[in-house]
This record gives C-alpha cells, sequence and structure tokens, in this order.
C-alpha cells in the first residue's frame, strides 16, 4: 500500500506532467526537449534557492531573506570584480562563505533567543537589501572575461544545450536529496520538523541542526547570487524582488509541509519546473499577462496547502 508521506509529491509530479501535456497539446513546439532544458536554465538560480529552503521548512523554519542575499551577492561579484579588479576566483568563494556566515548568525539567533524565523530573517531580509543600496543604487554590469565565459558557455545534450547554471543546479539537488535522506545531518532535521521537543528528549543536537539549516539555506541563496550574476551580467540592488515568495511557494507546491517534519527535495525541482512550465504557457499563449503567472501560483497554493490541512487532519485521525 502506498505510504501517504509519498501523496503530495506524488500529485505534484502528475501536476506537472498534465500540464506539460496540455501545453503540448496546444502549441506548436512546445513538446521538445529545448523546453524542458530552457526551464531548468531559467530557473536555475530560484532552484538552488529553493533546495536551501526546503530544509528550512522542513525543520519547522522559514527564511524570508534569501531574495536579498541573491542581490547583496550580486552587488558584491560586480562590485569587486568590475569596481575594484578583484580575481572571480578569490570573490566567489569568499560570497559563499558570507553567505553561509549570514545564515548561521539569522539560526543562532532564532534558536538562542528563541525569536520567531519570520521575524528574523525578515530583519535580515531588510539588512541584506539595505546593504546594497548602501553599495549602489545603481546597476553595475560585469564585463569580466570569467562571468562572460561562464554566461555563454552550452554544454550540448540530445534535442538542444543547457547552461553552466543548470549543472550547478543539479549538483546541488543530487548533493541535497543525499544529505537530506542518507546523512544524520538529514534525519535529524526531520525530527526537528516533526517535534522539537521529541527531539530533544531524544538526545538530538538541535541548536546545531537548527543553525546549519540556516547556514545551508545561506549557503544555497549566496551560490544562486552567484548563479543569477552569470544569468545576468549585473549586480543590481532590485535583483531577486519577491524571490523569497517564490522560493516558498515551490517548496509547498513540490509537496513539503508547511508545518514541517515532511519534504523532498525532489518535490521542490518538480515544484520550481511547475512555475516554469506556468509562466512557458502564458508566454505561447501571447495574448494574456505575465501577472496571470501570480494568479495560477497564487490558486495553486491554496489547493496544495489545503490538500496539506486535510493529509495532516487524517493523519491526527489514523493516530487517536
Amino acid at each position: 500500500m502506498l505510504n501517504r508521506k509519498y501523496v503530495p509529491i506524488l500529485v505534484t509530479f502528475g501536476l506537472l506532467a498534465v500540464m506539460f501535456a496540455a501545453g503540448s497539446f496546444r502549441y506548436t513546439g512546445f513538446f521538445s526537449a529545448q523546453v524542458l532544458y530552457n526551464l531548468l536554465i531559467d530557473n536555475s538560480f530560484l532552484i538552488i534557492t529553493a533546495v536551501g529552503m526546503t530544509f528550512v521548512i522542513i525543520s519547522g523554519g522559514i527564511d524570508l531573506s534569501v531574495g536579498s542575499v541573491i542581490a547583496l551577492t550580486t552587488m558584491i561579484c560586480a562590485t569587486l570584480v568590475e569596481r575594484h579588479g578583484w580575481s572571480p576566483v578569490v570573490v566567489i568563494p569568499m560570497v559563499l562563505i558570507f553567505g553561509a556566515l549570514f545564515g548561521t548568525l539569522l539560526g543562532a539567533i532564532i534558536h538562542y533567543f528563541k525569536i520567531q524565523p519570520f521575524i528574523v530573517t525578515l530583519a535580515g531580509m531588510f539588512l541584506a537589501r539595505g546593504i546594497c543600496y548602501i553599495i549602489s543604487i545603481d546597476t553595475i554590469t560585469v564585463t569580466n572575461g570569467f562571468f562572460t565565459k561562464a554566461a555563454q558557455t552550452k554544454v550540448p545534450l540530445p534535442g538542444g544545450n543547457i547552461s553552466i547554471n543548470v549543472i550547478i543546479a543539479l549538483v546541488i539537488v543530487l548533493a541535497a536529496i543525499y544529505l537530506a535522506h542518507y546523512t544524520r545531518f538529514g534525519r535529524n532535521v526531520y525530527a526537528i520538523g516533526g517535534s522539537e521537543q521529541s527531539a530533544l528528549l531524544m538526545g538530538l543536537p538541535v541548536a546545531r541542526t537548527k543553525i546549519l539549516v540556516y547556514t545551508f539555506s545561506g549557503f544555497c541563496s549566496a551560490l544562486a547570487g552567484v548563479v543569477f550574476t552569470f544569468y545576468m551580467l549585473s549586480g543590481y540592488g532590485l535583483h531577486a524582488m519577491g524571490l523569497e515568495l517564490d522560493t516558498i511557494a515551490a517548496v509547498v507546491i513540490g509537496g513539503t509541509l508547511l508545518t514541517g517534519g515532511v519534504g523532498y527535495v525532489a518535490g521542490t525541482l518538480i515544484g520550481v519546473l511547475i512555475q516554469g512550465v506556468i509562466q512557458t504557457i502564458i508566454s505561447f499563449e501571447g495574448t494574456l499577462s505575465s501577472w496571470w503567472t501570480k494568479i495560477v501560483i497564487g490558486l495553486l497554493l491554496f489547493v496544495f496547502i489545503l490538500f496539506q490541512r486535510l493529509l495532516s487532519d487524517r493523519r491526527v485521525t489514523l493516530k487517536t
């Protein structure tokens, strides 16, 4: 018999298949390998960000700072490389370490001061976005050869090609799947999300695990910022505005419960692809405004949250 915890991810995968099939029947050229590759190319930074957010939500938290950290990363990269002549070999590891330390700080405040993650990460969001404008209020174009080559490099595949960003994103997805399901850290994250009090009683390292969850989210956000710089070839304080909401939506649509304790990285990848398919269908339609993307995603979120609620209520009923 099918385990109930697999139902959300199966529903998500089924929805992706139905939407892709509908687009293929309605639009000429929709059913092609390159359209699928383009979904990955255009959403690679969102995939990386959503992977980090998945761990946060599974642990029972939330991280609203991810979009601002991406913007700040693009600003730091662009400023140091273009205006100060630093080597990307130095700048990229530096911003990744910065992102991880920023996440560590948020996680430590959340745990040791017992403050709601929503409030702490909201403060982090304003802080990171504000630093962007201190650095510059203008767009900083990146012309460095390393970044332009990374942006222009294409990896040939059957039926088309992908970018370096896609490879980075898929490597992160595979690493996160291993981390979530085959390591002690992953098991601890699920345990804390299920019941932090029970995790404490079992002697699990709750403090270390919660802080590491936000450290990982900060690292993923910074890496997404590097990928976004490859994608846009610029640094700007308004980059990734509202991306934290798209990230949370992708994770929830991907089958991760907002209450924590249940979720899959693979489901998050599918959730991102569903958002991409919606955007692609609307662009193929031509007559619809891009705002319809937000409307459809909002409706899907309502459906999935209600679905999660029904599953949770049924699980409680079965236990009692």
